[in-house]
């Protein structure tokens, strides 16, 4: 036979193989498409068939592991939200009130509307657009004071029920913060008590984190010659593997900070397979003593900075041991420009190749202190060192005091005597 007819039939071959498995993962398709038809024609009690449509994916996903999800539009707004760092709203960070149930201010944002318009710490937000609070889940709450740039919104406010208009903003959240706040609302840097000691605490990895701690690391050198940092990465749920890496390399002059491996790689366990992310020349406080802090709820990205630190000898963990989540996430967008697949697509792995990711039967994963340096505080005083953190975290809005009046469980109490865990840290810089 002609090597042209061998030619023809050998890619006429290979088309229908592929025709045959587009239609093999196609028929998975058309039977679901067929089973939700049917129970839509067919069942006794009507369903909606969003909501089952949400069902059949919270199914899919179950049989996935426990960080991929299928994200609504709402839930995607909320996604992007936390990893922009910024959103359209008024700048108020709400809570709960335990004791009758009741909308009440954490916080307003610095700069925001919120704060211009004299919304304080503490004050009871009894409805929104004319419409109760009572009653009301934090999550609705959120929702109704967020929306685009330049739309308005009012809020009743205080016992007195003053209403407030409000025009939303592009509203920019700190993931970066100091030891505490000045009366301007600015952040001192330094550990009070503590002469050059710096405290930086980093809540998240977004697409403000290294603009915003670099600004933080001018700022310090501008005020006094630190002599020991503290990088606090407790309660730090991760963000950015991007955003990660390259807070790692601002304290790292060398080496390896972390490597990832994808599907292809995941089974085998060749070192040529792994994505490699080294540090490049140049780091920020070079010399100083160095202590990174971590806790049960430190994870994913904080467990990258933490390890690399730790690995390549840069700072000692202080702390408790880490969550060990050790998996990287990726954002699908589907056809309908809304709604979200977060896929599990890859693993990352500490400079020393160990594993953070927890798994069944593992020894060892996540970071973990040297024992001198577990600190695990008792409940009771983990509730007290947050009521006393929040208390110095405060915003104040134009004109009012800067923090309420001393108490022996508020701001004025030194870190050292509240929080056990920067005792430690304090003890190892010394």
């Amino acid at each position: 036979m002609p090597k042209r007819n061998l030619l023809l039939v050998f890619l006429t071959t290979v088309i229908c193989i592929l025709a045959w498995m587009a239609r093999d993962r196609g028929l998975h398709g058309r039977k679901f498409g067929e089973v939700m038809a049917a129970i839509e024609r067919r069942h006794l009690e009507p369903v909606n068939p969003e909501s089952l449509f949400g069902a059949a994916m919270d199914g899919v996903f179950s049989k996935l592991d426990e960080h991929s999800a299928f994200i609504t539009d709402d839930e995607r707004a909320a996604l992007d939200a936390a990893l922009d760092q910024e959103f359209g709203g008024v700048g108020l960070e709400l809570a709960i009130d335990e004791r009758d149930g009741g909308l009440v201010v954490e916080s307003p944002i610095l700069h925001s509307p919120a704060w211009r318009a004299g919304i304080a710490a503490g004050d009871r937000i009894l409805a929104i657009d004319e419409a109760s609070t009572r009653g009301m889940k934090l999550k609705e709450a959120v929702v109704a004071l967020r929306g685009p740039a330049g739309t308005a919104v009012s809020i009743t406010v205080g016992n007195q029920g003053r209403v407030i208009p409000l025009e939303r903003e592009i509203v920019r959240t700190e993931s970066v913060l100091g030891d505490r706040r000045r009366p301007d609302g600015s952040w001192d840097w330094f550990v009070e008590g503590e002469p050059g000691i710096v405290h930086l605490r980093i809540t998240s990895f977004g697409e403000h984190t290294l603009e915003d701690l670099d600004r933080a690391i001018a700022e310090i050198g501008a005020a006094e010659d630190p002599r020991g940092v503290i990088l606090d990465l407790r309660g730090n749920p991760g963000g950015l593997l991007s955003t990660a890496i390259e807070v790692s390399d601002r304290f790292l002059d060398e080496g390896v900070i972390v490597s990832t491996r994808g599907r292809e790689a995941a089974g085998g366990d060749r070192k040529d397979s792994l994505d490699v992310r080294r540090a490049k020349a140049g780091s920020v406080f070079g010399g100083l003593p160095m202590v990174v802090l971590v806790d049960g709820l430190t994870a994913s990205a904080g467990e990258i900075v933490a390890a690399a630190l730790q690995d390549n000898g840069r700072a000692t963990i202080v702390g408790s041991r880490s969550f060990g989540k050790g998996t990287v996430q990726s954002l699908v967008s589907l056809s309908d420009g809304r709604s979200l697949l977060k896929l599990t697509t890859s693993e990352y792995l500490r400079p020393s190749q160990a594993n953070i990711h927890r798994r069944d039967g593992d020894a060892e994963w996540g970071v973990s202190p040297e024992p001198r340096n577990e600190i695990n505080p008792p409940a009771q005083t983990l509730e007290s060192v947050k009521a006393w953190r929040a208390a110095r975290d405060i915003v104040s809005p134009p004109g009012a005091p800067a923090s309420p009046p001393a108490t022996p469980d508020s701001a004025a109490v030194l870190p050292r005597h509240v929080d056990p865990v920067i005792a430690r840290a304090l003890d190892v810089l010394e």
